[in-house]
């Protein structure tokens, strides 16, 4: 039986080859194998900004940024993701965030109502 870990492995080979669909199909299977896993978050949403399909990159972007608010990459590739759907403030907001790791800060998540 895959883990969640073959999958993501999977989605990466999917990835490297162009097949981006094979590649989300994959990513897919690892966050629902493991829903708090970082690593398949970002992927995920590298996969689908790479399709073009920003407002799912946004959505698979900040539950990764919610598992770890503290990764950099988590939160430059939302920005990213921000930017590519014209949502520039949500961009630069994300970009603060990580520029604030970087400096070796750390990000206070609000906790949802």
């Amino acid at each position: 039986m895959p883990t969640y870990e073959d999958y993501k492995d999977d989605g990466d080979g999917a990835l490297a080859i162009g097949e981006l669909e094979e590649a989300v199909a994959c990513y897919t299977k690892a966050v629902e194998a493991k829903p708090d896993y970082f690593d398949g978050w970002h992927a995920l949403g590298m996969a689908l900004m790479k399709m073009g399909k920003y407002p799912e990159a946004i959505q698979a972007g900040l539950k990764a940024t919610e598992i770890d608010p503290n990764n950099q990459f988590g939160w430059t590739s939302l920005s990213l993701a921000y930017v590519r759907n014209n949502q520039i403030a949500e961009a630069e907001a994300a970009g603060g965030k990580a520029k604030i790791i970087s400096w070796g800060g750390k990000v206070k998540i609000d906790p949802k109502p």
